[in-house]
């Protein structure tokens, strides 16, 4: 599979970009860590991240996350409103939208593709909130859960970026990405990390 080099005469994050929505199942966590390592809080843009766990009981990936980068982190609570540099984490059993007014909203709506939070319903309200001034990110996971989402945000103008399969720890997710449409970029994950880094 041919990888797209990063040229930033080209690069379409060198464009606005308000927010950076994020997806991932099976081996998220590692990939995750990679790309906020050396993140800062003056990141102007949030990350929002649905990473699929078990849909009872508390997680402790703000905990883990805190230790891992300077961004600060926080599961997302229902009604507020986002703020830059700020790694928001989906809630066990709830999936995670963004309105309109760029508050966050939380659903226990049915799950999708056995999935509950859901990537696409995430990235399917990104779209819908900040249309061409957000960026997609779908990393290793083992179902197709993200693929219609990250098409969506194509369809918005935003920018789509799927972690190389042949990297992943589980290919499914990426693959299935790469079956529906051509994103912006396929990359491995410190080149992800390197355009994170050229937001700031």
């Amino acid at each position: 599979m041919k990888l797209r080099v990063i040229d930033t005469s080209t690069n379409p994050l060198v464009r606005r970009i308000d927010a950076v929505v994020i997806g991932a199942s099976a081996g998220g966590l590692a990939a995750l860590s990679m790309l906020v390592e050396g993140l800062t809080s003056d990141l102007r843009q949030p990350l929002l991240m649905v990473q699929h766990v078990p849909p009872s009981g508390p997680t402790q990936l703000a905990e883990i996350f805190r230790r891992k980068t300077a961004l600060r982190v926080k599961e997302a609570d229902d009604k507020e409103v986002v703020r830059g540099g700020t790694l928001y984490f989906a809630a066990p059993g709830y999936h995670l939208l963004v309105e309109a007014d760029l508050s966050l909203s939380l659903s226990q709506d049915d799950a999708v593709h056995f999935s509950r939070p859901s990537i696409d319903v995430l990235f399917e309200s990104a779209a819908d909130a900040w249309g061409d001034r957000v960026a997609g990110i779908l990393l290793t996971g083992a179902n197709e859960d993200g693929a219609a989402g990250l098409e969506a945000i194509r369809r918005s103008g935003g920018v789509t970026i799927v972690q190389d399969p042949e990297e992943a720890e589980v290919p499914t997710m990426p693959l299935s990405a790469l079956q529906r449409f051509a994103p912006d970029y396929i990359l491995p994950l410190r080149d992800i990390h390197n355009l994170l880094r050229e937001l700031e």
